[in-house]
């Protein structure tokens, strides 16, 4: 994978498998799962209620902690789904790719081609996407989670000290290249609560 072989056409397999990746594992992110459970549960667009983020803490708030299970797992699923296409692509010791497909399907639950480019923040998708690409630091990032929320009976502050602590976690047992990967899509995340501040900085009436 990390050089051309068994050409086709004028592109090489490595390039194929790329595009592949890409491509389906954008697909797969598109799915406005969040918007697909609200619809069904209470017939709203979770865009226009809420703080307007199609996702599962907004699905929470506005559905209740049952109704929006679906979204948990489904936002989770995507991530892993595209992850595991990556790898499916990928010869034999390459990692790159299952990035490549989760990376995609971030990109697609933030701007799904099948809800008008409106989309969450791709956070659970993420989390889909290292389950798959970094299985051991995400294990021992979820056991953190668990034991913040157990100490603070809090899941947002579990999820902060988790996510917090996945890189420094994943550079011992991984390495510096996979860890630079985990902290590219960690940044695309960044871009995007950042975007959400600027559009309700716009939103918010004049002083």
């Amino acid at each position: 994978m990390l050089s051309a072989v068994g050409p086709i056409g004028n592109f090489s397999s490595t390039t194929v498998d790329v595009v592949l990746a890409v491509v389906l594992g954008y697909l797969l992110g598109s799915i406005p799962i969040a918007n697909l459970v609200a619809r069904r549960r209470a017939a709203i667009d979770l865009r226009d209620v809420g703080d307007g983020n199609p996702g599962f803490w907004n699905a929470r708030e506005t559905l209740g902690r049952r109704a929006a299970l679906p979204v948990f797992v489904g936002d989770v699923a995507k991530g892993i789904a595209a992850a595991v296409v990556g790898v499916a692509l990928a010869d034999d010791g390459v990692w790159g790719l299952a990035y490549v497909g989760g990376g995609a399907a971030m990109v697609g639950h933030a701007f799904p081609v099948f809800a008008r480019f409106a989309g969450g923040r791709s956070i659970l998708t993420f989390v889909g996407t290292v389950i798959i690409a970094t299985p051991l630091a995400t294990g021992i990032g979820i056991g953190i989670v668990v034991v913040v929320f157990a100490a603070t009976r809090s899941f947002a502050w579990g999820a902060r000290a988790g996510i917090f602590a996945l890189p420094f976690v994943q550079l011992v047992v991984d390495g510096p290249h996979r860890t630079a990967a985990t902290g590219v899509l960690m940044t695309f995340i960044g871009v995007r609560f950042a975007q959400a501040a600027l559009a309700d900085r716009r939103a918010a009436p004049a002083a």
